[in-house]
């Protein structure tokens, strides 16, 4: 497998990727993944398998210490130099899960923002996913009162250095 991080080139397959993962209320559109690799492609790992993309994981960075649904719409407000790795997506292709792939984009996103010094990460994930982001050592800080995405109800949970 290679890990890469995403260019202008890779949007159709990352759109793909996402419309397999999330029903359309809570997918990102082909528009706004253009935009956050403009402004953040660097902090948008890719993992393929051959030429086949089959799991990603982005977010921008950001002094602000939550995650808001305005996020996932101004990739804009990537600040470079911020204290917070926000993850915005997790997604690996059905045929592709439970092989340790995610976690392995997961890993190098934590390795990452800590060697840039930050101070830690910040993502939202349904009740079910609790557990798995807590192995990595986000703790779960309750349900989010700042994302309403998709209308779901989200856990904001924090991996803190």
């Amino acid at each position: 497998m290679l890990i890469r991080t995403a260019s202008i080139e890779d949007i159709e397959k990352i759109a793909a990727v996402e419309a397999a993962c999330f029903p359309a209320a809570e997918a990102a559109t082909k528009e706004q993944f253009a935009k956050r690799v403009e402004y953040y492609g660097n902090h948008f790992l890719l993992m393929f398998d051959g030429e086949q993309l089959v799991s990603f994981v982005d977010g921008f960075v950001t002094d602000e210490a939550d995650l808001t649904d305005a996020m996932y719409e101004e990739a804009e407000r990537h600040n470079e130099k911020g204290a917070w790795q926000m993850i915005f997506g997790v997604n690996t292709l059905p045929e592709y899960r439970r092989r340790g792939l995610a976690g392995a984009l997961l890993q190098q996103m934590i390795q990452e923002a800590e060697e840039q010094k930050r101070k830690g990460l910040v993502l939202t994930c349904k009740d079910a996913l609790v557990p798995y982001y807590a192995k990595f050592g986000f703790v779960n800080e309750g349900v989010s009162t700042q994302s309403t995405h998709g209308n779901v109800v989200w856990n904001q949970m924090r991996l803190t250095f």
